[in-house]
């Protein structure tokens, strides 16, 4: 048994690892990178293995960190099954199209400009962008996809199966046990995919994994500790109250997927218990209208206090004043608006989508607010407002930012240092290395640290194209 380390390899973005295990090349994720643009595109176009060796893609979650290079790996060869929850397959269908319709339309923009900037030279065509994948590549995909239910064990081959647990980051969201049996010995490795918070609004709480061998940890918030989750719903009233009292508006560029779903709980609730004004509500994103449809669906998987909504007759992701936006023309009709509001967006790191044609429009006017609620990675456009640049690009032009920036780190669906501690002490019985992954550097080492000072574990911090031997 022998793992690579392709992707979220001290990085938080990109999660893509190559487990060989009795004759097969099984991928576990196989994410996009996001990050600057050049090196993006170099990482994303190229495998360093041939896809159509690939025998299976287990898949921890839909996010396009995780699920979104799949159609690059379908356009290259791969044939094989992806394994899922049924969620995560009901939300990949609607994500990976838009995936690959926001690479088409990302191609189309930058070609249209560089012909505007007389870039092409003697109308040489040979220099237009490519997108990434196409619409045909997605549409590819989705019959890949093999939904399995949690707790089933499903086989590999004769010697090798894998059972999946919730992992409480977004619907559909699992943790996953394989289990390699040769000559009478077990081998067993766990992949986090990303775990979750207790008490994240709609989804059900991490689950505990039986112990294991190996462990493929996840480290986005290794060296912090999160707020009380308490305090989220307070902290978003003020931010609200004080925006519209500034007769301004609050932009929240969010993960379709997840994110936008609790936000628009905690804002159906605080408008039912009065804590802000009647304001206008906007989600503006086809994906996040789409991806809504289909926690609907999955009613099986919400915590108690979400179920509730539905035993009452109530939807939870509808109230009188929400509206969600699908047309291009009502999302323009948006910035003409010249009363207090406020306008959920992807893409949740502000790298393409509707959010980048917000920030651009609302950036300039101190009156507003940018409400950042999940993590941002390094050279995003999400960074650079969460780190207080007061001058940023979009579409390639410079913007002053006059806005008032806020982070609400308390809706984050990563564990933080302790709960990712408290997760894997079940499975710490036996354990004989962990390797951490999807982490920026000091995120990582700050939770290497703890974790060999209290358990005196062997922890690895791999980089892109380490190789481990693990029986």
């Amino acid at each position: 048994m022998r793992i690579t380390f392709h992707g979220a390899a001290r990085t938080v973005t990109g999660s893509l690892h190559e487990l060989q295990v009795d004759g097969q090349r099984i991928l576990l994720d196989c994410g996009l990178y996001q990050g600057r643009r050049a090196e993006a595109e170099r990482i994303n176009r190229n495998f360093a293995f041939p896809p159509d060796e690939v025998d299976a893609v287990l898949l921890s979650h839909a996010h396009i960190d995780h699920s979104g290079n799949l159609p690059q790996l379908v356009k290259q060869g791969f044939r094989g099954p992806i394994y899922s929850s049924s969620a995560t397959a009901d939300l990949c269908d609607w994500m990976l199209r838009d995936s690959a319709y926001l690479q088409e339309k990302d191609a189309e923009f930058i070609n249209k400009r560089k012909r505007r900037r007389r870039a092409l030279v003697d109308g040489d065509e040979n220099n237009a962008v490519e997108p990434l994948y196409s619409m045909a590549d997605a549409e590819a995909t989705i019959p890949l996809f093999r939904p399995v239910e949690m707790h089933r064990p499903t086989e590999l081959s004769p010697r090798l199966r894998f059972e999946t647990y919730e992992a409480g980051h977004i619907l559909g969201s699992n943790a996953i046990h394989l289990v390699f049996s040769e000559n009478g010995k077990r081998t067993s490795l766990v992949f986090s995919g990303d775990i979750g918070r207790p008490d994240l609004p709609i989804i059900r709480d991490p689950e505990a994994l039986p112990p294991a061998d190996y462990l493929i940890v996840e480290s986005t918030y290794g060296g912090r500790l999160h707020k009380s989750m308490d305090l989220v719903k307070g902290k978003l009233a003020d931010i609200i109250n004080r925006t519209a009292q500034q007769g301004g508006k609050v932009i929240v560029p969010s993960f379709a997927v997840g994110r936008t779903q609790q936000l628009v709980l905690l804002l159906h609730e605080l408008t039912n218990e009065k804590r802000i004004p009647d304001l206008h509500v906007f989600v503006d994103s086809p994906l996040a209208v789409n991806a809504t449809e289909v926690f609907r669906q999955h009613t099986d998987l919400y915590d108690a206090a979400t179920r509730s909504f539905l035993m009452e007759g109530e939807d939870p992701f509808g109230f009188q004043r929400l509206r969600y936006v699908r047309e291009a023309s009502e999302s323009k009709a948006i910035n003409d608006l010249r009363y207090p509001h406020i306008v959920i967006s992807a893409s949740g790191m502000c790298e393409a989508g509707r959010i980048l044609h917000h920030l651009r429009n609302g950036v300039g006017d101190p009156r507003n607010t940018v409400l950042i609620v999940g993590f941002m990675a390094e050279h995003t456009l999400g960074r650079k407002l969460l780190n207080g640049e007061r001058e940023v690009n979009i579409f390639g032009e410079p913007v002053v930012v006059r806005a008032t920036v806020e982070k609400l780190n308390e809706m984050s669906g990563h564990a933080d240092q302790n709960e990712l501690l408290a997760w894997m002490k079940p499975i710490l019985p036996g354990l004989k290395k962990v390797f951490l992954v999807h982490g920026e550097p000091v995120q990582m080492e700050a939770l290497k640290a703890r974790i060999e000072g209290e358990h005196g574990l062997d922890v690895v911090i791999p980089q892109r194209g380490d190789t481990h031997i693990l029986a």
